[in-house]
């Protein structure tokens, strides 16, 4: 008999389709997440649950699948969303995908490093709203990146990989991270987070989420920086207050955000950011290229199946389930 397994979304080929093969799979139907209490209704009796980084698995839904509950495989590289240390005290390998959207997340960032500063989404909207009447010296004048100061804040992979593409635009690359700091990486200097916000003439953000990121670009943040600046979040919502983003931006405390990640996601049509000419936002597009999301979906098919044959994930969270 195959294992039963719940997988909370479609997700491509040919993971999925391994997953198919293997299992008695459970692919919840629609193109929203599952609410809570589907997730906790699916995971019944499930051997597996296989989840995106919108599912909150807490301990309810972990009790729910009961003690026959052989893995958890998010297809995603944070975890954020599953309640780890509940699944470690159960004995419950909880599997990830790391390293794969390293540099597809890091074109994104620089993508949106340009688009912002070159203003490229009003460009469209101005020349889509028949606004374009001539070449104009002072029309739509944006902030060049070549030679500028990109200020680091985090300096992961994605960090690292972001520096790199800075080098090939000649940018002055400083970073703010203190596992890190005093050390040169890719080419860039270590700073204190204030001559970073000082100096900055781009700040992109690639920290995880923590009790102490959480927030953390609040008010006091956004006012050290220069009211020129770019302010860029690939790395999560909750790491800025959206409401001193808000008011930095109608002030001209900052010049511009550009942002991947929102809280909530989705970020409601009516919220003020969207009324901003100055704050670019977009669907969390991080890995969204066709071969980092083939490559999730392996990685993310493989975690879960080796679970149900009691093999060591690949991409383990929780090794420590393993000492046991």
């Amino acid at each position: 008999m195959k294992p039963k397994v719940f997988v909370t979304r479609k997700f491509p080929d040919p993971g999925l389709e391994s997953v198919r093969q293997a299992c008695d799979a459970d692919v919840w139907p629609g193109e929203e997440p599952p609410p809570h209490e589907a997730l906790v209704d699916r995971a019944r009796g499930t051997a597996g649950l296989l989840t995106m980084l919108t599912d909150p698995i807490d301990e309810q839904v972990i009790d729910a699948a009961g003690d026959g509950l052989k893995v958890i495989s998010t297809y995603a590289v944070g975890f954020d969303n599953i309640a780890v240390a509940a699944a470690t005290a159960r004995g419950i390998p909880v599997g990830h995908t790391p390293g794969v959207l390293t540099e597809t997340t890091a074109d994104l960032a620089f993508a949106l490093l340009l688009g912002a500063g070159r203003r490229i989404v009003e460009g469209a909207d101005y020349a889509r709203a028949g606004k374009w009447k001539t070449w104009g010296p002072t029309l739509l004048l944006g902030r060049d990146a070549h030679r500028a100061c990109l200020g680091l804040i985090g300096m992961g992979r994605i960090g690292r990989a972001v520096a790199r593409r800075a080098r090939g635009f000649e940018m002055d690359v400083v970073y703010h991270d203190p596992g890190k700091q005093g050390a040169e990486i890719e080419g860039a200097r270590s700073v204190s987070l204030d001559e970073l916000l000082e100096r900055a003439d781009f700040v992109s953000l690639h920290v995880p989420l923590t009790e102490r990121t959480r927030g953390w670009v609040d008010a006091e943040f956004l006012a050290k920086m220069k009211s020129t600046a770019v302010l860029i979040n690939t790395a999560r919502g909750l790491v800025v207050d959206q409401d001193a983003l808000r008011d930095a931006l109608v002030s001209c405390a900052i010049g511009y955000a550009a942002l991947d990640v929102t809280d909530p996601e989705p970020l409601p049509p009516d919220h003020p950011l969207y009324a901003l000419p100055n704050c670019l936002i977009v669907p969390h597009l991080g890995s969204a290229s066709v071969q980092t999301r083939t490559k999730m979906a392996e990685m993310t098919a493989a975690n879960l199946l080796a679970g149900l044959r009691g093999e060591r994930l690949p991409h383990c969270v929780n090794p420590e389930v393993y000492e046991h």
